[in-house]
């Protein structure tokens, strides 16, 4: 993709570097859409970064030295961060900063499938800079944030599903749902990931906060779970949240007819001679 700077310039379009008075002919809302979709990146890739910096940051100075950092506070501050880049960023790119997320949102068509090869492109050089980042900060560490099976890979592979459904099952209610109060999103997708991380522990639930430091770390053993783990959560949640969500046409509540309109029903259908109907009469 090109710069901003030579997609908003004209003169270095190639149809008008041949003929300038093509120029002309350019649709500037194409010229625009291309400008918004950058702009997008650049906010996805500054939210994935700062998101993976923390998260994996605090992650590795509590595996190295808990006195220096407790586990709870790199739980809490691992959600925080989020709910500050989403009222930071929110606005300009939705601030996915997972590609799970992306996915998730697309497969229910609260994201256009064009966008999403986009989308994950930025992701991934947020995260592999953050962890490079990290490393030059938090020498000797060698694992940096790195996420690993306390048990088995398919215990973790579990963990990461549900956690995943509930962080995007959550987000799908305040961010995709006009009767939700879309005001919270950033608290309640934060709280809910502080809540998963301390339950679970080093949860990824975001295939870019696991390959940024396995990539810098050299460190790949199960990176297959937090990979497949947090797509199918996502997917799962998605659904899950679509599929009991309320229409937003309003639902008529059926009730009682009233005396009066009774009244004025018998009236009409006897042609101003009343007569009553038992239950077992014919019509």
């Amino acid at each position: 993709m090109a710069p901003i700077g030579q997609l908003a310039s004209p003169e270095n379009h190639p149809a008008t570097s041949q003929n300038p008075n093509i120029s002309d002919h350019i649709p500037k809302e194409n010229i625009q859409l291309h400008i918004c979709i950058c702009l997008q990146l650049v906010a996805e890739l500054i939210a994935t970064y700062m998101l993976v910096f923390v998260r994996a940051g605090l992650a590795a100075l509590a595996a190295s030295d808990e006195r220096r950092v407790s586990k709870l506070g790199a739980s809490i501050a691992g959600g925080l961060i989020i709910t500050v880049m989403i009222y930071a960023v929110g606005h300009i790119s939705g601030v996915h900063m997972n590609r799970a997320v992306t996915l998730a949102f697309a497969a229910v068509r609260h994201f256009p499938w064009k966008q999403v090869p986009i989308y994950a492109v930025a992701q991934l050089p947020g995260s592999i800079s953050a962890s490079f980042t990290l490393s030059v900060l938090l020498h000797p560490i060698k694992q940096l944030g790195t996420t690993s099976a306390s048990g088995s890979e398919i215990q973790a592979l579990i963990a990461e599903i549900i956690m995943t459904f509930s962080m995007v099952f959550i987000a799908s209610a305040v961010a995709t749902d006009t009767k939700a109060a879309g005001e919270l999103a950033g608290i309640a997708v934060g709280s809910a990931v502080c809540i998963t991380s301390i339950f679970a522990g080093w949860v990824s639930m975001n295939p870019a906060r696991t390959i940024g430091p396995a990539i810098t770390s050299a460190y790949y053993k199960g990176i297959w779970v937090y990979v497949v783990g947090p797509v199918i959560g996502a997917l799962l949640g998605s659904w899950s949240y679509s599929f009991i969500r309320v229409s937003d046409n309003p639902i008529q509540a059926v009730s009682p007819p009233s005396f009066a309109s009774k009244l004025r029903r018998i009236k009409s259908d006897s042609n101003g001679q009343p007569t009553f109907k038992g239950p077992l009469d014919s019509a």
